[in-house]
């Protein structure tokens, strides 16, 4: 499953503000791991605009 950037914007916050662990956290929203902190690394690198999903 694609998720906007919106929508990874708004996973990021989640998890970031969460008092539980980042790893509690993303079971609870059903988002792998490994997903999230390649998307997070992006956000970190890029800004919000690196989590749009790139072609090549």
């Amino acid at each position: 499953m694609r998720y906007p950037a919106s929508e990874k914007l708004e996973i990021i916050r989640i998890v970031e503000q969460s008092q539980l662990p980042a790893e509690r956290t993303l079971d609870q929203l059903g988002i792998a791991r490994r997903t999230f902190y390649r998307w997070h690394d992006r956000y970190l690198e890029g800004g919000p605009e690196a989590t749009v999903y790139r072609l090549f």
